[in-house]
């Protein structure tokens, strides 16, 4: 296990790789024995630099729900991190949201669910019943993954870790919401699909059912993994319940229109 020095030395080295947009290389690498349990300890201390800069926590993410992403990934369970403000984007109807491509290092659009709660969940033995109750309305969303920490490493191109990705606040950099609400009680989920198109070519299609069968079991999952911790999902937070869609690079100029049918849309373009 890192020693408290380590792990500081590492957030830091995030917080600046972010600023500077310059990529730093997998801690895996660089230090051998590394754990899933370091990675966490490395986000939160990471989190913990950024709300002493004045961000703040707006809710959670859940990635590697897929099935092959945890097998690629060689574990047998989803991640997650931090939602904070500055990384929410909030798309109009009928209008195309500018984002800024600044903002990012290498940005990837993943297509999912967004939960967003009226009552708390308290691990350890939250269930689905409990999340579909506990949720006020479930919207379309796009996250924008980012890798502060090199995906590839620039000397072998191995690919990173999952500790690096976990580190690295679950790969997570923004989100976009702005499309219909639904009520999680009367929506069929799983069958909530998408069709993501890329300056106008369908690139991606996919249910919210590849979510683990269900896109509340991640909200279930990370009740309860937060318990531990001694931490615990807010009313009024925003949970991402993970990707039903892979990653779609972009770069500068790119135009995504992601069609949830009668959900709605979410039209945004890089700039």
């Amino acid at each position: 296990m890192f020693d408290d020095a380590l792990i500081q030395q590492l957030a830091q080295e995030l917080n600046q790789s972010e600023k500077s947009r310059t990529q730093i290389e997998q801690f895996s690498k660089r230090f051998a024995g590394m754990t899933v349990e370091d990675g966490y300890r490395i986000n939160r201390a990471w989190m913990q630099l950024k709300f002493a800069e004045g961000r703040k926590m707006i809710g959670h993410k859940i990635g590697l729900t897929s099935r092959a992403m945890q097998v690629s990934s060689q574990i047998d369970e989803p991640d997650y991190g931090t939602l904070l403000d500055d990384m929410l984007y909030t798309c109009t109807p009928g209008q195309v949201l500018d984002i800024p491509f600044t903002d990012f290092i290498a940005p990837r659009v993943e297509v999912e669910l967004a939960f967003i709660l009226k009552k708390e969940l308290r691990g350890p033995d939250v269930t689905v019943e409990q999340v579909l109750d506990a949720t006020d309305y479930v919207t379309p969303a796009i996250e924008i993954i980012d890798s502060r920490i090199e995906q590839f490493d620039r000397h072998t191109k191995a690919m990173r870790k999952v500790y690096d990705t976990i580190s690295d606040n679950a790969a997570n950099a923004g989100i976009v919401l702005g499309a219909k609400r639904v009520d999680p009680l009367t929506t069929d989920l799983p069958w909530c699909g998408a069709v993501l198109r890329q300056n106008g070519v369908v690139e991606e299609t996919g249910l919210a059912a590849g979510v683990q069968g269900h896109p509340a079991v991640g909200i279930a999952w990370l009740a309860n993994k937060l318990a531990p911790w001694g931490e615990h999902l807010q009313a009024g937070e925003i949970v991402l319940a993970g990707s039903f869609t892979k990653p779609a690079p972009a770069k500068v100029g790119d135009l995504f229109e992601v069609d949830y049918g009668p959900l709605g849309k979410l039209e945004f373009r890089f700039v």
